[in-house]
C-alpha cells in the first residue's frame, strides 16, 4: 500500500516479532509485522481482543522492544535501545492520547500541557506556558485554561490530553482507544478534531476496535492473531463534521 514513496517515512516496522513467556509456555503476539507509515498519514489499527493490537501499540510507543525485527521511529532504530533512551526518543518523537485521559486530577489544564515540556531544555517557564496555551487554543478549549479535571467533561478532558500529545510537536500522535469512554456526540467531536490535526499535516496512529472509525481515516490495518490480514488506503474519507452534524438533536452537556 505504499503509494506515498515521495513522503518521508514516520514509522517503519520489519518484520516485527514478540514473544512472551507464559508458564511454560511461550505466546506469540506478534508474528512478522511489517509495514511504513507516511508522513501525514491517518491511520487506523483494528483487531479484536487477542489480535495483538496491544502488543502493536507498545512497540509503536517505544513501551516495548521486539523480540526480533526492528522497528524504526521516524529514522531511529529502537530495538537495541535502553529504556532511558527509548524513553527520551518516545518523550520528543510521540504524542500520547489514552481512552482514560491520563490527565493529573489536581492540576489545571495549562499544567497537565506543560507536562511533556518539563524535558525539554529548549523551553523556559514562560515559553512552556505560552506553548501549552496554544495547543489549548488549537483544541478550542482557550477558555478552559485553568480549569482542574473535575471540573471538566470527558470530551473537555479528551481536548487537554490531544492538546498535550501535540505540545511537543511530535512527528507522530498515537491515540489508543481515544473515543472509547465517550458518547457518540462528543465521539465526533473529537474525531473532527483528528481530522483538522491531518488536514494540517499531522501524522496520526489511531489504535481501535470501533470498526466505524477507519471511515474517518487515510488508511486502515488489520490485525489477526498477530498478522496483517488487511492494509488498505481510503480512498473516500468520511467528512466526521458532516456526521456529527447528522447526529439527532439532543441536549448538550
Amino acid at each position: 500500500m505504499e503509494n506515498k514513496n515521495i513522503k518521508k517515512v514516520i514509522i517503519e516496522l520489519q518484520d516485527v516479532r514478540r514473544d512472551f513467556q507464559v508458564g511454560s509456555e511461550i505466546v506469540h503476539a506478534l508474528r512478522g509485522v511489517s509495514f511504513k507509515i507516511y508522513e501525514g498519514e491517518f491511520v487506523t489499527i483494528m483487531g479484536t481482543s487477542g489480535s495483538g493490537k496491544s502488543t502493536l501499540l507498545n512497540q509503536l510507543g517505544c513501551l516495548d522492544t521486539p523480540t526480533s525485527g526492528e522497528y524504526i521511529l521516524d529514522g531511529t532504530p529502537v530495538r537495541t535501545m535502553s529504556k532511558n533512551q527509548r524513553a527520551r526518543l518516545r518523550n520528543r518523537k510521540i504524542g500520547f492520547v489514552f481512552q482514560n485521559y491520563n490527565l493529573l486530577a489536581k492540576t489545571t489544564a495549562v499544567e497537565n500541557v506543560e507536562l511533556p515540556l518539563m524535558y525539554n531544555s529548549k523551553y523556559n517557564i514562560s515559553q512552556r506556558r505560552e506553548a501549552a496555551i496554544n495547543a489549548l487554543k488549537a483544541v478550542g478549549l482557550g477558555d478552559r485554561l485553568e480549569h482542574k479535571s473535575n471540573q471538566m467533561s470527558g470530551g473537555q478532558m479528551q481536548r487537554v490530553a490531544i492538546a498535550r500529545a501535540l505540545v511537543n510537536d511530535p512527528s507522530v500522535i498515537l491515540a489508543d482507544e481515544a473515543t472509547g469512554n465517550l458518547d457518540t456526540k462528543t465521539s465526533f467531536e473529537m474525531l473532527v478534531l483528528f481530522q483538522k490535526l491531518h488536514q494540517y499535516g499531522r501524522t496520526i496512529v489511531f489504535v481501535t476496535h470501533n470498526p466505524d472509525i477507519a471511515r474517518y481515516s487515510s488508511r486502515n490495518i488489520v490485525l489477526r492473531d498477530g498478522k496483517i490480514c488487511e492494509d488498505v488506503i481510503n480512498n473516500d474519507i468520511q467528512s466526521a463534521a458532516s456526521a456529527l452534524a447528522a447526529l439527532p438533536d439532543i441536549n448538550d452537556d
